[in-house]
């Protein structure tokens, strides 16, 4: 298994692996443009995981200049616990501390209790000062 940047050309096994993985939770719709648009934006942001030639998991790694964001950590069912979330983790770690990261902010749904586990490990904690809120386009 290796971890490397996406480029355009995955925009459609990107959208492949969020379609099969998808949380219950998500509510937004994905889309070629929106993968696009994101590469566009910072071509280093999406992070693919890759075993035998396929794609098996991804991560957005965002940065606005003071804290960074892991968001789209996906990775396909058949390979769960193989140390594949664990691997993006870390290259998004990696990443962050690079560019100068001071924090890091997931979202996370509490219903995705593989996904709890995964983020405890990586040593992640729930802040209870804050709440999320958020607007709709």
């Amino acid at each position: 298994m290796s971890i490397r940047t996406a480029g355009v050309d995955d925009a459609d096994a990107v959208l492949s692996v969020w379609a099969s993985a998808r949380s219950a939770a998500a509510d937004v719709e994905d889309s070629e443009h929106d993968v696009r648009l994101l590469l566009a934006h910072d071509p280093g942001a999406l992070l693919v995981a890759e075993a035998a030639g396929a794609l098996v998991g991804t991560a957005v790694v965002t940065w606005d200049g003071w804290r960074g964001g892991i968001h789209r950590l996906v990775v396909l069912p058949g390979h769960r616990r193989r140390g594949v979330g664990r691997a993006l983790v870390q290259a998004a770690h990696d990443r962050l501390e690079a560019l100068g990261a001071k924090r890091i902010n997931i979202l996370l749904a509490e219903i995705d209790e593989g996904a709890l586990e995964l983020w405890r490990a990586a040593g992640y904690q729930t802040d209870p000062r804050v709440a999320r809120y958020f607007f709709d386009f």
